[in-house]
């Protein structure tokens, strides 16, 4: 296996060790604009598998060359430069695998990939990535779905969270805040509901749950729910349905404040003679201060809850997923488990464990059983719960 991997930030390091990690790839281009953060990492990884490079993406020349050496590339960059590298992707004959949701582009390419017997595997990461691979087994192993909820954390272990927030950054802290900004969609008793951020926030759309190890937390609708029906095919059963954030009490009443006094807006105001986004001034002012300290751990969650039937009885399913950082490796869990799927993802596609080409999901196109124990083997562990309602 010869991988190209673009973007080697906090999640790219994890996917880069885990591939060097793989007796089964031989080859790896690490490709970073930020070059001597890239090869003071690879230096520490010490692997010979390993070719650091610098590479602006939007080089389509260069890229393509580098795209020529290798079976598939995992993209790790923001949404803006995804398009045009799958497109050289398809060009060059490689698979193609990323974290982040698939664009709606995506789709208008899907048929010219599987001609050319490509994979596109997007949203294979945490969340998106574990959780749809988890809810789609959960709701195979119903005969009908009636509910279907979806958590997701990344937060401080409890001994972390000593700062005012109680919260520390483990992935982008601008994509934190332009997701608190972000309206939600969801179902409830049958009716389709949509919330502000500030209704997002409000104590009567949100509730607490208690998660095993963790303890009491507080979820929030987070983004859109309703989509996901249709691509479970259970839009026709299902009368209520949610994707959530889960936090540690109180942060909701903090940032529902942020966002009503338009904090969060990206729209530049004017201060004494200069304009400034809101929300820039808060991410440059909150992010240098929340930090983990090395001897920190942050914890990375998933929860997926369905309710339905199963030989005419009311069933209830919980997969769920705890992850701490491994203080060791120094990686941290939201890390481990977005970059190491990633890795996973891509190994899965090369080895033939995922033989589909073309674009795939992450909801029906992973085998669970393979995809847990690749899992399991990095010491990420899913849980399963079968109740009587």
């Amino acid at each position: 296996m010869k991988i190209l991997l673009l973007g080697v930030g906090m999640q790219g390091k994890a996917t880069l060790q885990d591939l060097a990690n793989s007796p089964e790839v031989s080859q790896i281009i690490a490709a970073d604009a930020n070059f001597d953060d890239l090869r003071k990492y690879v230096n520490q990884l010490g692997n010979a598998k390993i070719t650091p490079l610098k590479l602006d993406v939007r080089d389509r020349s260069a890229l393509s060359i580098q795209m020529k050496k290798v079976d598939a590339v995992i993209v790790l960059l923001p949404q803006g430069f995804r398009m045009d590298i799958l497109n050289l992707a398809i060009e060059n004959g490689i698979h193609f695998i990323e974290t982040s949701y698939a664009l709606p582009e995506y789709a208008h390419v899907g048929q010219l990939a599987e001609a050319k017997g490509i994979t596109i595997l997007p949203e294979c990461g945490l969340d998106p990535g574990i959780d749809l691979v988890l809810a789609g087994q959960a709701i195979r192993d119903l005969d009908e779905v009636h509910e279907l909820h979806a958590y997701g954390t990344g937060v401080p272990e409890p001994a972390a969270a000593d700062n005012p927030i109680n919260y520390k950054v483990s992935w982008t802290f601008a994509g934190v805040l332009s997701a608190y900004q972000r309206p939600a969609k969801m179902l409830k008793n049958g009716k389709i509901i949509n919330l502000t951020p500030s209704e997002m926030f409000s104590p009567e759309n949100m509730h607490k749950i208690t998660i095993d190890t963790l303890g009491e937390m507080e979820a929030y609708y987070n983004g859109d729910a309703v989509k996901y029906l249709d691509i479970f095919g259970i839009t026709d059963t299902t009368i209520s349905t949610g994707r959530y954030s889960l936090r540690w009490l109180g942060h909701a009443a903090f940032w529902k404040k942020m966002v009503d006094l338009g904090f969060l807006k990206e729209e530049p105001i004017l201060v004494n003679g200069q304009e400034i986004s809101p929300r820039e001034f808060v991410h440059d002012l909150i992010e240098p201060q929340i930090h983990y300290a090395p001897n920190e751990r942050d914890v990375a969650g998933i929860r997926i809850d369905v309710r339905g039937l199963k030989d005419g009885k009311c069933k209830r399913i919980i997969y769920q997923m705890i992850d701490r950082r491994d203080l060791e490796t120094g990686l941290l869990a939201m890390q481990r488990t977005v970059g190491y799927t990633a890795s996973i993802g891509a190994q899965m596609v090369l080895r033939g464990d995922i033989k589909q080409r073309g674009l795939l999901s992450p909801t029906r196109d992973i085998p669970v059983e393979k995809f847990i124990a690749e899992l399991k083997k990095r010491n990420i562990k899913i849980t399963r719960e079968e109740i009587n309602c």
